[in-house]
């Protein structure tokens, strides 16, 4: 069981490498655009057409993937952060009821990413993205789209991977953290 839970958490470290680059692409990407649309504007009177629509979906590249990153790191926004400190059975306990929390919230997203009411594949989220191109740039809109239930299938692993290494007491407390650092 634990070397499950190592594997699982090294899977999770691999893919949040991962996204974290994936992150900081976007992010340059977006900064990029707005920076070209700023002199191309200011300078170059001749504003392109296509780099307000690339930074807008750089943006969202970059929030999904860090959201995923943020949530690996356990800086995502709780209720109460100090609940993720107990260990133990408690911890164990609140762990899961965490862990609940984001399977209701992500399980419906990743499904209607994937189908529609109808379970029609055509009709999902992604599929009605992968007919539609964006407004200024000639490409499909499921290369922006499929942001969203990429970083959810993400966080999902992520929980898997800690859950795993919280049951198996191999998840690092905050003082080992503090000293590894």
């Amino acid at each position: 069981m634990k070397t499950m839970a190592r594997t699982l958490d090294r899977i999770s470290v691999l893919l949040n490498s991962l996204a974290l680059w994936g992150a900081v692409l976007a992010v340059l990407v977006m900064v990029f655009a707005a920076g070209w649309q700023v002199l191309a504007r200011y300078v170059l009177d001749a504003p392109p057409i296509w780099t307000e629509e690339l930074a807008r979906r750089a943006m969202v590249w970059a929030g999904m993937l860090g959201a995923s990153c943020a949530f690996r790191a356990g800086s995502d926004p709780t209720l109460f952060p100090s609940m993720q400190q107990v260990r133990g059975g408690h911890g164990m306990l609140f762990a899961l009821i965490r862990a609940v929390a984001v399977v209701i919230f992500a399980v419906p997203v990743i499904w209607y990413s994937l189908f529609n009411a109808r379970m029609d594949v055509a009709r999902g989220f992604l599929g009605r993205s992968l007919s539609r191109q964006a407004e200024m740039l000639d490409i499909p809109m499921i290369w922006f789209t499929a942001a969203v239930p990429i970083a959810f299938v993400l966080i999902l692993i992520h929980l898997v991977a800690r859950l795993a290494m919280q049951a198996t007491g191999q998840l690092p407390t905050a003082e080992t953290a503090n000293e590894s650092r």
